[in-house]
């Protein structure tokens, strides 16, 4: 059983350390491995809540340092809440804010973070204790703690740190939480340094929550490492619990990530580079840019059985793309949006069928000599 009870996990079958299962929340169920597409400020950029039901994702994450500045918790809370403000009937998680307030540079000390609206320049202050509340107000499913992500790499001392205040902040962020039904995650951190993720994750354990998150990874360090790290937090880390690797969704990594045990994703690279022209497929990184693509009748990935893929050639969305017509970064969100839920769905059914390193395999030799 959980700490809070608010949420729980269920193995339906597993691959080596990797696993499939469920997880149930006050809400209702999604399946793992997951992947949650970044929804910053309550929408994913250039798709609709119907687009992400109609793709099948079942956890979208939205962000609480921007949805607290714009348009405020309050006006959200007054809407019913993410769900109601963006009509998605599905799952949110809600990240604490910490990266995009690190991000800042602001100014820390014990008991939180001082930093300035990237909106207007105001002076805003989050605590451990505030974090939590506004997400209560958002009404999140799944909540995460503050925690301190410093940047990789970092002197020993600077990461220390960021793991003392880590576990103090993960404890309070566990006090004060009120609303009954709202999961709460555990953050470790600890850099690249495989003894100090144990530690973090060992003492976020002992402080007890509903699930826990690995983060600080994918910010600059080479994927042996991150792996390394990753592998280190996640021994320590309960069966009984997800697991949730914060920021990480190239193919490479993720497939991984879900061999060394973790449940869920998300990150901004399949939408990101959507809007840049760059499309996923099952040979790689395509760049619809390229003067090759102006009268390919060919769909983006022949393999792929999603909308965009079944109706539109590579040359009309190259020709939307280089018109700037609003359409491409849609229909080129959606389609890597669905390469990845695919993919994932993919990875999903290899555990289930005790084949996951044929998929590794597969996708390391497409995808490991294009990513660090």
């Amino acid at each position: 059983m959980t700490a809070g009870g608010a949420l729980r996990i269920d193995v339906e079958s597993t691959d080596g350390a990797a696993r499939a299962g469920v997880v149930t929340t006050a809400r209702g169920t999604f399946r793992t491995p997951c992947f949650m597409p970044v929804g910053t400020r309550g929408a994913v950029r250039a798709v609709s809540s119907a687009d992400l039901e109609d793709l099948g994702a079942e956890v979208v994450l939205a962000n609480t340092y921007h949805l607290m500045l714009r348009p405020g918790a309050d006006v959200v809370a007054g809407l019913g809440g993410v769900h109601g403000f963006a009509s998605w009937r599905g799952h949110v998680l809600t990240d604490s804010g910490g990266y995009q307030v690190f991000s800042l540079k602001p100014s820390v000390d014990d008991d939180g973070v001082t930093f300035r609206s990237t909106y207007d320049g105001s002076s805003h202050r989050l605590t451990p204790e505030g974090a939590v509340e506004v997400q209560e107000r958002l009404g999140a499913d799944i909540a995460m703690v503050l925690d301190v992500c410093p940047p990789l790499p970092s002197p020993p001392e600077v990461v220390r740190l960021a793991v003392d205040r880590t576990a103090a902040w993960a404890a309070r962020s566990r006090a004060a939480r009120r609303r009954e039904g709202q999961a709460l995650f555990g953050i470790v951190q600890g850099g690249a340094d495989e003894a100090l993720r144990a530690e973090s994750g060992e003492r976020t354990v002992e402080i007890g929550f509903d699930g826990y998150a690995v983060g600080g990874l994918s910010v600059g360090e080479g994927r042996d490492d991150m792996l390394r790290a990753l592998a280190a937090a996640v021994a320590v880390l309960p069966a009984t619990a997800p697991r949730y690797l914060m920021g990480v969704g190239d193919p490479v990594g993720l497939v991984e990530a879900v061999a060394l045990g973790v449940d869920l994703f998300d990150c901004v690279l399949p939408t990101r580079l959507a809007r840049h022209g760059t499309v996923l497929t099952g040979g790689g990184r395509l760049n619809l840019r390229n003067a090759c693509h102006a009268r390919d009748d060919a769909p983006l990935d022949r393999a792929c059985p999603c909308p965009v893929c079944a109706r539109w050639s590579r040359a009309y969305l190259r020709h939307l793309l280089r018109m700037g017509d609003p359409g491409a970064a849609r229909l080129l969100t959606l389609h890597n949006l669905a390469w990845v839920l695919a993919l994932v769905g993919r990875v999903r059914s290899a555990v289930v069928a005790g084949r996951l390193d044929e998929v590794r395999s597969e996708v390391a030799a497409v995808w490991a000599p294009l990513t660090p």
